[in-house]
């Protein structure tokens, strides 16, 4: 959530952010109830004020004039408790629409309607000539390292078993990326994999994103989609040391999501599934330090791509392709050699105080205290990773063979 002060204080700014990101929301109506929330709860403050008053003058009555003060007293309490309800109707009313206003953009990201306009910053290695390159798909079965049609029999579309080499994979892979991190000042979190509805509203996935979420309504609990919803809300309602920022966390999970909206989108293989392991990067720093620690989740996610010798590029995200939370975000894109293009494989988000302002996470500045800034990138999605070894280190006899460089992170020279 952005601070509604913006309303009074720079209208202007806030109308080119809806603007840039082609959102018909008016601002003449969010002014409408910003001046309606404020007259009831003045008008309310008024009326307690005038009671509390007539209170203390009360004590010092006697009498037929004690009488009538406290007939006014009840006359009073009963004007205070509507003006209250009236005056919480109207901030419940401004709210319910302010939370739907997205975080104020960058202003060096780029602007356009879908991902099609993101703007290319850069490619890093060059893709293998692979004549016919299979998909990770028939790879993954003629390895019998993964079976998506079992899978379907027991859960239905979107979901695989994998198996055998490509579980040791998969857990090398994790081990690797954890170390790494936690070498680098992250530290390490199995976080919750079920959050309360808070959780998910304070990161900003509710309410936009509500139809991509797993619910378990008897128990009013949530699957998160990414542990960056548990890792963000570890700190909820505290203020956070500035001499302890940046502080880091590496959050391994299981990641649920719906994928709604998406039918007919890739539904072979692994690349767009409902269930998925993914390593999170999640960084709470101060608001100068920011734009800084954005590009360090960027180079970290660099890093572990060339160590993985995957060829990608990087993407700057455009305003229409932006989430509601993120100020700016950057995509690096697996080359895929049966697609012929490149694939998101990690995203890096910096959502500024936008969901700390939701969360009530602070720290003390210059004696004062002001929200901090929160920051998310993948460190590694596992199954995607995985798409982009098989099929990048695949041979013509259908044979996988990796350099020594990978083989002693994923445990395997040659897979097949």
């Amino acid at each position: 959530m952005i601070d509604p002060n913006i309303l009074k204080e720079n209208p202007e700014s806030l109308k080119e952010n809806l603007k840039r990101r082609n959102l018909p929301i008016s601002i003449d109506e969010l002014n409408s109830l910003d001046q309606d929330r404020r007259k009831t709860r003045q008008e309310a403050n008024e009326i307690r004020s005038e009671q509390k008053k007539l209170s203390n003058e009360i004590s010092l009555l006697k009498g037929e004039e004690r009488e009538k003060a406290l007939d006014k007293a009840s006359a009073l309490s009963n004007k205070v408790k509507q003006a209250s309800t009236k005056a919480e109707g109207a901030e419940k009313l401004f709210f319910d629409t302010w939370v739907k206003i997205p975080n104020l953009v960058d202003e060096s990201s780029p602007i356009g309607d879908s991902e099609e306009e993101n703007k290319e910053i850069k490619k890093v290695g060059e893709p293998k000539d692979i004549k016919s390159p299979k998909t990770h798909l028939v790879l993954g079965e003629e390895l019998n390292i993964l079976d998506v049609q079992k899978a379907s029999s027991v859960s239905g579309s979107r979901f695989s078993y994998l198996l055998g080499s490509g579980v040791i994979i998969e857990l090398n892979l994790v081990k690797w990326v954890i170390n790494l991190l936690n070498e680098k000042g992250f530290n390490p979190v199995i976080p919750p994999v079920l959050v309360r509805e808070n959780a998910l509203y304070g990161t900003g996935f509710f309410p936009d994103d509500a139809e991509q979420v797993y619910s378990i309504p008897e128990d009013d609990l949530y699957l998160v989609g990414t542990s960056e919803v548990s890792l963000a809300a570890f700190h909820s309602d505290s203020s956070l040391d500035l001499d302890s920022l940046p502080m880091r966390y590496a959050g391994f999970s299981t990641c649920f999501r719906r994928e709604a909206g998406t039918y007919g989108k890739d539904t072979t293989g692994i690349f767009r599934v409902h269930q998925f392991d993914k390593v999170e990067m999640f960084s709470f720093c101060d608001s100068e330090s920011s734009k800084d620690e954005h590009e360090f989740l960027l180079s970290v996610e660099e890093e572990i791509l060339q160590a993985l010798e995957i060829p990608y590029r990087i993407v700057d995200v455009c305003t229409g392709d932006l989430g509601s939370s993120a100020a700016k975000k950057y995509d690096i894109e697996a080359w895929i050699p049966s697609e012929g293009r490149y694939r998101e494989v990690t995203s890096c988000s910096n959502t500024t105080d936008y969901q700390a302002r939701r969360l009530n996470i602070r720290t003390k500045k210059d004696n004062s205290s002001e929200f901090v800034h929160t920051l998310n990138g993948t460190a590694i999605a596992v199954g995607r990773v995985l798409i982009a070894l098989l099929e990048n280190n695949q041979k013509d006899d259908s044979s996988i063979v990796f350099s020594d460089k990978v083989a002693d992170i994923i445990g395997y020279s040659t897979l097949g």
